[in-house]
Protein backbone atom coordinates (compact mmCIF):
# COMPACT_ATOMS: atom_id res chain seq x y z
CA UNK A 1 0.00 0.00 0.00
CA UNK A 2 1.22 3.49 -0.72
CA UNK A 3 0.54 6.34 1.61
CA UNK A 4 1.13 10.05 1.12
CA UNK A 5 2.76 9.93 4.53
CA UNK A 6 5.22 7.43 5.89
CA UNK A 7 3.49 4.37 7.37
CA UNK A 8 2.47 4.92 10.94
CA UNK A 9 2.98 8.67 10.70
CA UNK A 10 0.41 11.43 10.96
CA UNK A 11 -0.45 13.95 8.23
CA UNK A 12 2.20 16.62 7.81
CA UNK A 13 -0.31 18.91 6.21
CA UNK A 14 -3.24 19.57 8.48
CA UNK A 15 -5.48 22.13 6.82
CA UNK A 16 -7.40 22.49 10.06
CA UNK A 17 -4.43 24.02 11.90
CA UNK A 18 -5.03 27.39 10.28
CA UNK A 19 -8.74 27.11 10.91
CA UNK A 20 -8.35 26.42 14.61
CA UNK A 21 -8.36 29.99 15.96
CA UNK A 22 -10.06 33.20 15.00
CA UNK A 23 -6.72 35.01 14.64
CA UNK A 24 -5.34 32.57 12.08
CA UNK A 25 -8.63 32.39 10.17
CA UNK A 26 -8.52 36.18 9.89
CA UNK A 27 -4.85 36.15 8.84
CA UNK A 28 -5.56 34.06 5.76
CA UNK A 29 -9.01 35.38 4.87
CA UNK A 30 -9.05 36.15 1.15
CA UNK A 31 -12.21 38.24 0.88
CA UNK A 32 -13.19 41.01 3.27
CA UNK A 33 -16.49 42.83 2.96
CA UNK A 34 -16.68 46.56 3.76
CA UNK A 35 -19.36 49.27 3.32
CA UNK A 36 -17.25 50.58 0.40
CA UNK A 37 -18.36 47.52 -1.57
CA UNK A 38 -22.01 48.61 -1.65
CA UNK A 39 -24.26 50.76 -3.79
CA UNK A 40 -27.67 51.31 -2.19
CA UNK A 41 -30.64 51.14 -4.59
CA UNK A 42 -33.60 53.22 -3.42
CA UNK A 43 -37.12 53.86 -4.70
CA UNK A 44 -38.19 57.50 -4.82
CA UNK A 45 -41.77 58.73 -5.14
CA UNK A 46 -43.70 62.00 -5.40
CA UNK A 47 -44.92 63.83 -2.30
CA UNK A 48 -43.26 64.71 1.00
CA UNK A 49 -42.67 63.24 4.46
CA UNK A 50 -43.69 59.77 3.33
CA UNK A 51 -42.27 56.27 3.46
CA UNK A 52 -44.36 53.49 1.92
CA UNK A 53 -43.48 49.84 2.48
CA UNK A 54 -42.94 47.59 -0.55
CA UNK A 55 -44.94 44.46 0.37
CA UNK A 56 -42.81 41.99 -1.62
CA UNK A 57 -39.57 43.43 -0.19
CA UNK A 58 -39.83 43.46 3.63
CA UNK A 59 -37.75 46.30 5.09
CA UNK A 60 -37.67 48.27 1.81
CA UNK A 61 -39.66 51.49 1.40
CA UNK A 62 -40.49 53.96 -1.33
CA UNK A 63 -39.31 57.38 -0.13
CA UNK A 64 -40.29 60.93 -0.96
CA UNK A 65 -37.36 63.20 -1.88
CA UNK A 66 -37.05 64.74 1.62
CA UNK A 67 -36.93 61.27 3.21
CA UNK A 68 -34.50 60.15 0.51
CA UNK A 69 -32.09 62.90 1.53
CA UNK A 70 -32.24 61.71 5.15
CA UNK A 71 -31.46 58.19 3.96
CA UNK A 72 -28.58 59.52 1.87
CA UNK A 73 -27.09 61.24 4.93
CA UNK A 74 -27.40 58.03 6.95
CA UNK A 75 -25.65 55.79 4.42
CA UNK A 76 -22.93 58.36 3.76
CA UNK A 77 -22.15 58.29 7.51
CA UNK A 78 -21.95 54.49 7.35
CA UNK A 79 -19.36 54.70 4.57
CA UNK A 80 -21.52 53.50 1.66
CA UNK A 81 -20.08 55.32 -1.38
CA UNK A 82 -23.12 55.61 -3.60
CA UNK A 83 -26.88 55.43 -3.94
CA UNK A 84 -28.82 54.33 -7.04
CA UNK A 85 -32.16 56.02 -7.71
CA UNK A 86 -35.27 54.35 -9.12
CA UNK A 87 -38.31 56.61 -9.58
CA UNK A 88 -41.90 55.55 -9.02
CA UNK A 89 -43.67 57.33 -11.88
CA UNK A 90 -47.34 58.32 -11.42
CA UNK A 91 -49.66 56.76 -14.02
CA UNK A 92 -50.56 60.12 -15.52
CA UNK A 93 -46.87 60.79 -16.30
CA UNK A 94 -46.50 57.56 -18.31
CA UNK A 95 -46.75 57.59 -22.10
CA UNK A 96 -46.05 55.45 -25.17
CA UNK A 97 -42.73 57.21 -25.77
CA UNK A 98 -41.77 57.61 -22.10
CA UNK A 99 -40.98 61.31 -22.57
CA UNK A 100 -41.20 62.03 -18.83
CA UNK A 101 -37.82 60.24 -18.59
CA UNK A 102 -35.97 63.35 -19.79
CA UNK A 103 -38.12 66.01 -18.12
CA UNK A 104 -35.56 68.34 -16.43
CA UNK A 105 -37.99 68.66 -13.51
CA UNK A 106 -38.81 64.96 -13.40
CA UNK A 107 -38.74 63.04 -10.14
CA UNK A 108 -35.32 61.44 -10.73
CA UNK A 109 -33.79 64.76 -11.76
CA UNK A 110 -35.17 66.55 -8.67
CA UNK A 111 -33.98 63.73 -6.44
CA UNK A 112 -30.45 63.96 -7.87
CA UNK A 113 -30.31 67.73 -7.28
CA UNK A 114 -31.58 67.36 -3.70
CA UNK A 115 -28.99 64.71 -2.79
CA UNK A 116 -26.08 66.50 -4.46
CA UNK A 117 -27.05 69.69 -2.61
CA UNK A 118 -27.33 68.12 0.85
CA UNK A 119 -24.87 65.19 0.64
CA UNK A 120 -22.42 66.29 -2.08
CA UNK A 121 -19.82 63.59 -1.39
CA UNK A 122 -22.22 60.69 -1.87
CA UNK A 123 -22.08 59.20 -5.37
CA UNK A 124 -25.42 59.34 -7.18
CA UNK A 125 -26.27 56.68 -9.75
CA UNK A 126 -29.30 57.07 -12.02
CA UNK A 127 -31.17 54.42 -13.95
CA UNK A 128 -31.26 55.05 -17.69
CA UNK A 129 -34.21 53.07 -19.06
CA UNK A 130 -37.75 53.83 -20.10
CA UNK A 131 -39.71 51.11 -18.26
CA UNK A 132 -40.83 53.35 -15.35
CA UNK A 133 -42.17 55.86 -17.89
CA UNK A 134 -43.91 53.76 -20.56
CA UNK A 135 -47.56 52.77 -20.49
CA UNK A 136 -46.60 49.22 -21.54
CA UNK A 137 -43.74 48.72 -19.04
CA UNK A 138 -41.13 47.89 -21.69
CA UNK A 139 -37.65 49.48 -21.51
CA UNK A 140 -38.11 51.22 -24.83
CA UNK A 141 -40.41 52.54 -27.52
CA UNK A 142 -42.49 49.88 -29.28
CA UNK A 143 -43.78 49.43 -32.83
CA UNK A 144 -47.28 48.24 -33.82
CA UNK A 145 -46.40 44.63 -33.04
CA UNK A 146 -45.07 45.46 -29.56
CA UNK A 147 -41.43 44.96 -30.53
CA UNK A 148 -39.05 47.35 -28.78
CA UNK A 149 -37.40 49.44 -31.49
CA UNK A 150 -33.68 49.74 -30.86
CA UNK A 151 -32.46 52.95 -32.46
CA UNK A 152 -35.50 55.09 -31.65
CA UNK A 153 -35.15 53.94 -28.05
CA UNK A 154 -31.43 54.76 -27.96
CA UNK A 155 -32.20 58.34 -29.02
CA UNK A 156 -34.62 58.62 -26.08
CA UNK A 157 -32.12 57.07 -23.65
CA UNK A 158 -29.51 59.63 -24.74
CA UNK A 159 -31.87 62.48 -23.82
CA UNK A 160 -32.60 60.81 -20.48
CA UNK A 161 -28.90 60.29 -19.65
CA UNK A 162 -27.97 63.89 -20.51
CA UNK A 163 -30.83 65.20 -18.36
CA UNK A 164 -29.49 63.14 -15.44
CA UNK A 165 -25.96 64.47 -15.96
CA UNK A 166 -27.34 68.03 -16.19
CA UNK A 167 -29.01 67.46 -12.80
CA UNK A 168 -25.68 66.39 -11.30
CA UNK A 169 -25.69 62.59 -11.49
CA UNK A 170 -22.18 61.19 -11.01
CA UNK A 171 -22.93 57.90 -12.74
CA UNK A 172 -25.55 57.07 -15.35
CA UNK A 173 -26.47 53.40 -15.53
CA UNK A 174 -28.20 52.26 -18.73
CA UNK A 175 -30.20 49.16 -17.75
CA UNK A 176 -32.19 48.75 -20.96
CA UNK A 177 -30.00 46.37 -23.02
CA UNK A 178 -30.46 48.20 -26.34
CA UNK A 179 -27.60 47.70 -28.81
CA UNK A 180 -25.20 50.62 -29.18
CA UNK A 181 -26.62 52.70 -26.35
CA UNK A 182 -23.38 53.01 -24.38
CA UNK A 183 -21.52 54.60 -27.31
CA UNK A 184 -24.42 56.94 -28.04
CA UNK A 185 -24.68 58.03 -24.40
CA UNK A 186 -20.91 58.50 -24.12
CA UNK A 187 -20.79 60.69 -27.26
CA UNK A 188 -23.71 62.79 -26.04
CA UNK A 189 -22.21 63.28 -22.58
CA UNK A 190 -18.89 64.37 -24.11
CA UNK A 191 -20.65 66.74 -26.52
CA UNK A 192 -22.58 68.28 -23.61
CA UNK A 193 -19.36 68.83 -21.64
CA UNK A 194 -20.11 66.09 -19.09
CA UNK A 195 -16.67 64.53 -19.46
CA UNK A 196 -16.56 63.31 -15.85
CA UNK A 197 -19.91 61.52 -15.84
CA UNK A 198 -19.27 57.82 -15.42
CA UNK A 199 -21.21 55.10 -17.20
CA UNK A 200 -22.10 51.93 -15.31
CA UNK A 201 -23.34 49.65 -18.08
CA UNK A 202 -25.80 46.91 -17.31
CA UNK A 203 -23.82 44.83 -19.79
CA UNK A 204 -24.96 41.30 -18.99
CA UNK A 205 -28.54 41.79 -17.85
CA UNK A 206 -30.49 38.57 -18.04
CA UNK A 207 -34.21 38.07 -18.72
CA UNK A 208 -34.59 36.81 -15.19
CA UNK A 209 -37.67 35.89 -13.19
CA UNK A 210 -35.96 37.29 -10.08
CA UNK A 211 -36.98 40.90 -10.92
CA UNK A 212 -40.62 40.53 -9.87
CA UNK A 213 -40.60 42.51 -6.59
CA UNK A 214 -38.69 45.40 -8.23
CA UNK A 215 -41.44 45.84 -10.83
CA UNK A 216 -43.97 46.03 -7.99
CA UNK A 217 -41.79 48.59 -6.20
CA UNK A 218 -41.49 50.97 -9.18
CA UNK A 219 -45.02 50.29 -10.35
CA UNK A 220 -44.19 48.84 -13.79
CA UNK A 221 -45.39 45.26 -13.16
CA UNK A 222 -49.02 46.07 -13.94
CA UNK A 223 -48.01 47.88 -17.13
CA UNK A 224 -45.93 44.96 -18.36
CA UNK A 225 -48.77 42.54 -17.61
CA UNK A 226 -48.18 39.28 -19.51
CA UNK A 227 -45.42 40.88 -21.57
CA UNK A 228 -41.76 39.87 -21.29
CA UNK A 229 -38.31 41.21 -22.14
CA UNK A 230 -36.86 38.18 -23.95
CA UNK A 231 -36.06 40.08 -27.13
CA UNK A 232 -33.59 42.42 -25.43
CA UNK A 233 -32.49 40.96 -22.10
CA UNK A 234 -30.13 37.96 -22.19
CA UNK A 235 -31.14 34.30 -22.11
CA UNK A 236 -30.26 32.86 -18.67
CA UNK A 237 -28.88 29.80 -20.49
CA UNK A 238 -26.02 31.78 -22.07
CA UNK A 239 -22.55 32.60 -20.83
CA UNK A 240 -20.24 33.27 -23.83
CA UNK A 241 -22.73 35.87 -25.05
CA UNK A 242 -22.22 37.85 -21.83
CA UNK A 243 -18.53 38.28 -22.65
CA UNK A 244 -19.41 39.71 -26.07
CA UNK A 245 -21.88 42.13 -24.47
CA UNK A 246 -19.27 43.29 -21.95
CA UNK A 247 -16.61 43.71 -24.63
CA UNK A 248 -18.94 45.84 -26.75
CA UNK A 249 -19.86 48.11 -23.84
CA UNK A 250 -16.20 48.59 -22.92
CA UNK A 251 -15.36 49.41 -26.55
CA UNK A 252 -18.18 51.96 -26.53
CA UNK A 253 -16.86 53.76 -23.46
CA UNK A 254 -18.35 52.15 -20.35
CA UNK A 255 -16.35 52.86 -17.17
CA UNK A 256 -17.87 49.94 -15.27
CA UNK A 257 -19.83 46.88 -16.26
CA UNK A 258 -22.54 44.99 -14.43
CA UNK A 259 -23.87 41.45 -14.27
CA UNK A 260 -27.49 41.11 -13.16
CA UNK A 261 -28.89 39.15 -11.24
CA UNK A 262 -26.34 38.17 -8.63
CA UNK A 263 -25.96 34.79 -6.96
CA UNK A 264 -27.38 32.55 -9.74
CA UNK A 265 -24.98 34.30 -12.16
CA UNK A 266 -21.70 34.30 -10.24
CA UNK A 267 -20.03 32.12 -12.88
CA UNK A 268 -20.61 35.00 -15.32
CA UNK A 269 -19.08 37.47 -12.85
CA UNK A 270 -15.95 35.37 -12.52
CA UNK A 271 -15.59 35.00 -16.31
CA UNK A 272 -16.05 38.75 -16.85
CA UNK A 273 -13.55 39.68 -14.14
CA UNK A 274 -10.95 37.16 -15.36
CA UNK A 275 -11.38 38.14 -19.01
CA UNK A 276 -11.40 41.94 -18.73
CA UNK A 277 -10.12 42.94 -15.28
CA UNK A 278 -12.31 46.04 -15.33
CA UNK A 279 -14.50 47.48 -12.53
CA UNK A 280 -17.19 44.82 -12.35
CA UNK A 281 -20.46 45.26 -10.47
CA UNK A 282 -23.23 42.90 -9.52
CA UNK A 283 -26.86 43.63 -8.75
CA UNK A 284 -28.25 41.46 -5.97
CA UNK A 285 -31.77 41.84 -7.28
CA UNK A 286 -35.17 42.20 -5.63
CA UNK A 287 -36.05 38.52 -5.92
CA UNK A 288 -32.82 37.51 -4.20
CA UNK A 289 -33.60 40.00 -1.43
CA UNK A 290 -37.17 38.72 -1.14
CA UNK A 291 -36.06 35.08 -0.90
CA UNK A 292 -33.59 35.74 1.89
CA UNK A 293 -36.05 37.94 3.79
CA UNK A 294 -38.92 35.46 3.45
CA UNK A 295 -36.78 32.62 4.77
CA UNK A 296 -35.45 34.80 7.60
CA UNK A 297 -38.93 35.96 8.60
CA UNK A 298 -40.08 32.34 8.66
CA UNK A 299 -37.23 31.52 11.02
CA UNK A 300 -35.72 29.18 8.41
CA UNK A 301 -32.47 31.13 7.93
CA UNK A 302 -30.43 33.52 10.06
CA UNK A 303 -30.89 36.85 8.27
CA UNK A 304 -27.63 38.52 9.25
CA UNK A 305 -25.54 35.41 8.59
CA UNK A 306 -26.97 34.61 5.15
CA UNK A 307 -26.98 38.24 4.01
CA UNK A 308 -23.33 38.78 4.89
CA UNK A 309 -22.41 35.38 3.42
CA UNK A 310 -24.21 36.08 0.14
CA UNK A 311 -22.54 39.50 -0.19
CA UNK A 312 -19.12 38.04 0.62
CA UNK A 313 -19.65 35.34 -2.01
CA UNK A 314 -20.55 37.90 -4.66
CA UNK A 315 -17.34 39.79 -3.89
CA UNK A 316 -15.33 36.55 -3.84
CA UNK A 317 -16.64 35.74 -7.33
CA UNK A 318 -14.97 38.90 -8.67
CA UNK A 319 -17.33 41.79 -7.99
CA UNK A 320 -15.78 45.16 -7.16
CA UNK A 321 -19.11 46.46 -5.96
CA UNK A 322 -22.60 45.20 -5.23
CA UNK A 323 -25.93 46.95 -5.67
CA UNK A 324 -27.91 45.58 -2.76
CA UNK A 325 -31.02 46.52 -0.80
CA UNK A 326 -29.09 45.23 2.24
CA UNK A 327 -26.46 47.98 1.91
CA UNK A 328 -27.57 49.96 4.95
CA UNK A 329 -28.19 47.02 7.28
CA UNK A 330 -25.07 45.16 6.16
CA UNK A 331 -22.94 48.27 6.75
CA UNK A 332 -24.38 48.59 10.26
CA UNK A 333 -23.59 44.93 10.95
CA UNK A 334 -20.05 45.29 9.63
CA UNK A 335 -19.48 48.27 11.94
CA UNK A 336 -20.54 46.30 15.03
Amino acid sequence: MTHHNHPGQFPRVRMRRMRRDDFSRRMMRETTLTPSDFIYPVFVMEGSKQRVAVPSMPGVERLTVDELVREAEAIAKLGVPAMALFPVTPLEAKSLDGREAWNPDGLAQRAVRAIKKEVPNLGVVTDVALDPFTTHGQDGIIDDTGYVMNDVTVAALVKQAVSHADAGADIVAPSDMMDGRIGAVRDALEAAGHIHTRILAYSAKYASSFYGPFRDAVGSAGNLGKGNKYNYQMDPANSDEALREVQLDLDEGADMVMVKPGMPYLDIVRRVKDEFGVPTFVYQVSGEYAMLMAAAQNGWLDERAVVLESLTCIKRAGADGILTYFAKRASQWLKE
